[in-house]
């Protein structure tokens, strides 16, 4: 029979043991949700580049992707450090911080799981807005009217230096607004979506599965907060002047396209498609790896 100091150092070894287990699966969707966005920039970046010419200037898709064949290839990939690094990040941190936030309010707090979880995305959502500096830095390259001020990350970032900390936080409000409601839907209907689909039975057909379900709600939900990204590409598009609010910019933005809704949704048809392909790409890659992992 254990005497109490025997059952004191059995205890202990059994918390060590629960905490490194915690550790590990939170290192895994970190780690899957960083390799996913890395493989989803590299595919998807031109693509993009044409879609954020569309938001900035409304012009149509033609003339965006002309005016890429006029910037050259060797601006093709310019201010692909910035997504890369922010996505990356944000990535890590949407899907590590989610299941970290699931994890501590689902054994702390007896509300539905729905909510719980729910409320566990919005944090998660909340958090990655933090990174908002990279999304600044990211405008300001692919914006042609900038390519004669800097070459590079590091360039368009001592530039804002010189505005103050403030400068790096253009469009930080329209960010909050979407992260947070975005990622709420996105793991609340990922698993139902995936459940209407034909039963996986090897991993290729889990691998399709789960880039169909990653890439439909991507889709749906780029579409959904589309407007909310017109306006977070015009405010982070100035440097230095006003700092005008999310009301004014949109108004601005809503009377220049003679208030129309679908002027505000010039571009959106090529969000969609962009979204399908990146999010799936995100969504496959990310449950592959935490099956490998």
């Amino acid at each position: 029979m254990m005497n109490s100091k025997d059952l004191v150092l059995q205890k202990s070894k059994t918390d060590q043991i629960g905490h490194h287990v915690v550790n590990v699966s939170s290192g895994k969707h970190y780690f899957s949700g960083y390799c996913a966005a890395i493989t989803n920039v590299a595919v998807t970046f031109p693509l993009q580049k044409v879609l954020f010419r569309q938001q900035l200037y409304g012009v149509r898709t033609r003339d965006a992707v002309r005016q890429l064949q006029k910037d050259g290839l060797r601006n093709l990939y310019r201010g692909i450090l910035p997504p890369l690094m922010q996505k990356s990040t944000t990535l890590a941190l949407m899907f590590g911080l989610y299941e970290d936030f699931s994890s501590v309010l689902l054994s702390h707090v007896s509300t539905p799981e729905l909510l719980t979880r729910s409320v566990a995305a919005v944090l998660a959502g909340t958090t990655e807005a933090v990174l908002t500096p990279f999304e600044r830095v990211q405008v300001l390259l692919q914006d042609y009217k900038y390519h004669d001020k800097f070459t590079n990350t590091f360039q368009a970032f001592r530039v804002l230096r010189e505005h103050g900390i403030r400068e790096y936080y253009r469009g930080f409000v329209p960010i909050l607004l979407r992260n947070g409601p975005s990622n709420a839907l996105f793991f609340g209907l990922r698993g139902p979506i995936k459940q209407c689909l034909p039963e996986a039975t090897t991993y290729r057909t889990h691998l399709i599965n789960d880039f169909i379900c990653g890439g439909l709600l991507g889709a749906m939900l780029g579409f959904l907060f589309f407007p909310l990204n017109v306006v977070k590409a015009r405010m982070q598009s100035q440097i230095g002047g006003e700092f005008q609010s999310f009301s004014k910019v949109f108004m601005k933005i809503w009377l220049e396209r003679d208030r129309k809704v679908t002027q505000l949704f010039r571009g959106a048809h090529l969000n969609y498609h962009r979204s399908l392909i990146s999010w799936g790409i995100i969504n496959a890659t990310y449950e592959f790896l935490l099956k490998l992992l």
